[in-house]
Parts: structure tokens; C-alpha cells; sequence
């Protein structure tokens, strides 16, 4: 024979078990309700890259101005825009507007030619401008001065 608390643990179980299985099948049912997301697909574009003109200042050869740039492809929704750009002012432009050069110091002056040069090298080109490695380039000589010594008396020295 059983005892009574062998039945009471045995109810106890029973319960709880049944209690289990009711929350595992409301957690099933709730799960398939639920529509799955279907997974986000990545969009490949066949878009191509990007091509820019050089920049056209608005008035003048430096300043602000834009550039325009066109790329192919058969479901591109954009195929050409217009962009702002900048021409920065102390650049030397005889060697394109796109193109920046670090320059050495000005060598000595050629008394043939009365001219002095320095050259340049490439420092940054700008979207991909067609720039050349080395640059030099040359500038008259100037008249050669002589320092004068100035006065002290001039300079607001006293001794």
C-alpha cells in the first residue's frame, strides 16, 4: 500500500508536468504565429564607379566651382550629378588645377639665363588627376642687393 505522502509527491508531479507541457505548447503555438522575416538581400549594384571631370571655377582660375560625374550601368537610378569643388588659390596652376606639389627652395641664379629654378615633386593629386611626378620651374633672378647696415641711432638704440 501507498503512503499519503507518496501520493501527495506524485499529484505534485503530475501537476507540474502537466503544467509544463501546457506552457511549452502556448510558447509552440505563439512561435508559429509569428510570420518569419525573410532575410533582408543584399543588393548588389551594377553600378559603375564614379568618373569626375576637373573642377570648373565659377568666375575666374581658382575658387569655388563643380565637377561632373557620370557612371554606367543598366538599373543605375543616378547616372550623372553635379558636384562642388574648390580650386584652391596658391596652387600653380601651369601645372593643373588638380594637382599639388611640394617645391624645393629656389637654387642659385644662372648668370647665363638670369634665371633661378627649383623643382617640385608630387604631393596629392585630386580625383584621380593626370598629373605629372616632377615639375621644375624657373623665375628671374631679380636684382642683387646689398644689405645695408643701419644706424643705431636709427634703430632707437641707445648705449
Amino acid at each position: 500500500m501507498q503512503t499519503p505522502q507518496y501520493l501527495e509527491q506524485r499529484r505534485k508531479f503530475a501537476a507540474a508536468f502537466l503544467a509544463f507541457i501546457f506552457i511549452l505548447a502556448a510558447v509552440d503555438t505563439a512561435e508559429a504565429g509569428k510570420k518569419e522575416k525573410p532575410e533582408k538581400k543584399v543588393k548588389k549594384s551594377d553600378c559603375g564607379e564614379w568618373q569626375w571631370s576637373v573642377c570648373v571655377p565659377t568666375s575666374g582660375d581658382c575658387g569655388l566651382g563643380t565637377r561632373e560625374g557620370t557612371r554606367t550601368g543598366a538599373e543605375c537610378k543616378q547616372t550623372m550629378k553635379t558636384q562642388r569643388c574648390k580650386i584652391p588659390c596658391n596652387w600653380k596652376k601651369q601645372f593643373g588645377a588638380e594637382c599639388k606639389y611640394q617645391f624645393q627652395a629656389w637654387g642659385e641664379c644662372d648668370l647665363n639665363t638670369a634665371l633661378k629654378t627649383r623643382t617640385g615633386n608630387l604631393k596629392r593629386a585630386l580625383h584621380n588627376a593626370d598629373c605629372q611626378k616632377t615639375v621644375t620651374i624657373s623665375k628671374p633672378c631679380g636684382k642683387l642687393t646689398k644689405s645695408k647696415p643701419q644706424d643705431k641711432r636709427k634703430r632707437g638704440l641707445k648705449r
